[in-house]
């Protein structure tokens, strides 16, 4: 187990120390792209793509992510990236749908399973579940789940939330309450 940790810690600072590199040799590359030239961070990054696919039912590439983050709360919002591709719709409306439902329930399974941890915030957001609502509303290529409270608290964990989705997405979505 140590010879894991150690080689994980390794390739780690190896990753770190490239990224650091580049920006000083004056290359243009944010400090986000220099790490994703990792092939630890890119395996990071596609393993979560792959349990995506798996948990909810359709192409990560083939369909963008976006987290918006609002005084209310906020929203989810999926869409099919080729507005003819009525499967991929149809597969985004079906999930986003059931995650609505399930979230309403206090089931957070899936974004567990997708990023293999709890996510910040659904602690809290299971245990105010009765104070926050979720509801599905379709979009032209997808679908968006629109979360909503008027606790303090809640909100506090519903961007939390939103927060670590755009940055395990990677959508550069503002991480700000607009």
């Amino acid at each position: 187990m140590r010879k894991v940790i150690f080689a994980v810690a390794v390739c780690l600072l190896g990753c770190i120390t490239n990224a650091a590199a580049q920006q000083s040799s004056g290359e243009q590359k944010t400090q986000k792209q220099g790490m994703a030239d990792c092939p630890m961070m890119q395996d990071s990054h596609s393993q979560m793509n792959a349990r995506g696919e798996k948990g909810m039912g359709f192409s990560q590439t083939a369909a963008t992510h976006h987290f918006f983050l609002n005084s209310n709360g906020g929203v989810i919002q999926v869409e099919a990236n080729d507005p003819a591709d009525a499967a991929d719709r149809d597969s985004i409306r079906m999930h986003l749908q059931h995650i609505a439902k399930a979230f309403q329930a206090g089931d957070f399974d899936i974004p567990m399973f997708v990023h293999d941890t709890v996510p910040p915030g659904v602690p809290i957001m299971k245990k105010l579940q009765k104070d926050i609502s979720y509801s599905f509303e379709e979009t032209p290529n997808g679908g968006r789940v629109v979360i909503s409270s008027q606790d303090h608290k809640a909100l506090a964990a519903i961007h939390k939330f939103l927060q670590f989705q755009i940055k395990e997405h990677e959508t550069g979505d503002s991480m700000e309450v607009r």
